[in-house]
């Protein structure tokens, strides 16, 4: 009876807002995202365009962190690992100077899915609570090891890696902000659409049986390791393209930059965006970038403690994130349209 009640909130947000709309709204819906991301670049200035660009490598992960948490059930704290895993990877790739820079981003999701595989194995053997500790150790720990002696070679120590920022095809009329922003929204779009397929395919449904009762559902023959530790790799491989747009973002990687505040974060981007919800990442990306910040706006020596306030309102407010305020906005707004067509 307790993991019944337990899983029941998650389990009613597994589609997210998109259930409650109505096919016409959500193409609507998709036409005007695509139409405002296309515009945006050009409408606002070269600062707060990086800034966005940074939101959407956080969405690119927090979606990873959405499939392996909202939609199979296993608990992460630690995907800021797999996020400086995908980092460093493209920027020891584009430093090299052998290989192009977008050939770095597939490369790197194939390596964080590599090791995101290999640490689901251990994985099985914990749940719950248990498995989030594992992984918020691994948070903890991947700094300190990227600042090893026998890695430093390549990570480059405590002084970080410096990434050179790719430039635009020369039959492109765009700047390297304007072209690198194309790149990351393109990308996370592409993501976005192949969550939305993975969860609607057979193996999305196996994911989500597991994550609702996995008893009953090896009981149902299916292969509750392999989709466990299938479902961890998946994650890791979103969480490392993420971080490598980021290192083209930002042209810097270091240790610091990926410790476990950025492990809570992701975390808490999730949540805020809806659990369970593919579309629920954007919000989610853009909270972690842009409400710290805020913060810090308001009161420089109080900006945890804003922080802390305005995450409590927001999940006081909306405690299924933005994804379920607008599934509850959007089921009014089809009862009243229906109300005033039956009046």
């Amino acid at each position: 009876m307790v993991r019944k009640e337990l899983t029941a909130p998650m389990s009613q947000t597994v589609s997210g807002a998109d259930q409650a709309m109505p096919p016409s709204w959500q193409r609507w819906s998709v036409a005007l995202l695509v139409i405002a991301a296309s515009v945006l670049p050009f409408a606002v200035a070269p600062f707060v365009l990086f800034q966005v660009t940074v939101a959407l490598t956080y969405a690119i992960a927090i979606l990873g962190l959405n499939l392996l948490t909202g939609f199979n059930g296993q608990f992460s704290l630690g995907h800021s690992t797999f996020y400086a895993i995908g980092a460093y990877t493209a920027a020891i790739l584009i430093g090299s100077g052998s290989i192009d820079y977008y050939w770095t981003i597939p490369i790197a999701g194939a390596v964080c899915f590599a090791f995101g595989f290999l640490f689901g194995l251990p994985a099985l053997r914990l749940d719950g609570i248990y498995l989030a500790l594992a992984t918020f150790a691994l948070a903890i720990a991947t700094p300190q090891i990227l600042k090893l002696t026998p890695v430093e070679p390549w990570t480059g120590g405590v002084q970080g890696l410096v990434v050179e920022r790719p430039a635009p095809p020369s039959w492109v009329p765009l700047d390297a902000d304007q072209w690198l922003y194309f790149v990351t929204a393109a990308t996370g779009l592409l993501l976005a659409w192949t969550a939305i397929n993975l969860v609607d395919s057979r193996s999305g449904r196996a994911m989500i049986a597991i994550r609702d009762h996995p008893i009953a559902a090896r009981a149902m023959g299916i292969n509750v390791a392999l989709y466990k530790t299938l479902a961890f790799g998946t994650s890791a491989l979103y969480a490392g393209i993420g971080g490598a747009l980021s290192a083209m973002t930002v042209q810097f990687v270091a240790p610091d930059s990926f410790t476990f505040v950025l492990a809570i974060g992701l975390f808490v981007g999730m949540v805020v965006g809806g659990v369970g919800s593919v579309w629920g990442a954007l919000p989610g990306g853009l909270f972690l970038l842009f409400v710290p910040n805020m913060a810090e706006t308001v009161s420089k020596g109080l900006a945890g403690a804003v922080y802390g306030v305005i995450l409590i309102l927001v999940i006081y407010l909306m405690p299924s994130g933005v994804a379920g305020m607008v599934r509850l906005a959007a089921r009014k707004l089809v009862a009243m349209r229906r109300s005033h067509g039956n009046g």
